[in-house]
């Protein structure tokens, strides 16, 4: 059962921008940390970034001071607004729990960083 929704990727050239967005129910969105992940093939899920309306932000260190995520309360939605893009930023970025439910995992929307 899909839990989480992300939209907003695409492709950017080096040094860009892009905000994602996810959507999850309002049950999941209060209850836990949330956090956005990057997927690449044959690895393990990158935590990039996560968010609790009570505990600490905080960052992977290869996206702090690059990456900020928010929180939007009325609409069970987190953001990740990415600047300064690098070529290795490129993948497949998913929202999900944290530690993530293994059940849970969306469709995730692409982020290509190219030139």
């Amino acid at each position: 059962q899909v839990q989480f929704v992300e939209s907003g990727g695409g492709l950017v050239q080096p040094g860009g921008s892009l905000r994602l967005s996810c959507v999850t129910s309002e049950r999941i969105f209060t209850d836990h940390v949330l956090a956005w992940y990057r997927r690449t093939p044959g690895k393990e899920p990158e935590l990039l970034a996560w968010i609790h309306h009570i505990l600490p932000t905080d960052y992977a260190d290869s996206v702090k001071g690059r990456f900020t995520i928010t929180r939007d309360s009325a609409k069970n939605t987190i953001y990740l607004q990415m600047t300064s893009l690098k070529i290795q930023d490129t993948g497949t970025y998913y929202c999900n729990t944290k530690p993530y439910l293994p059940t849970a995992w969306g469709r995730g929307t692409q982020v290509t960083v190219s030139s």
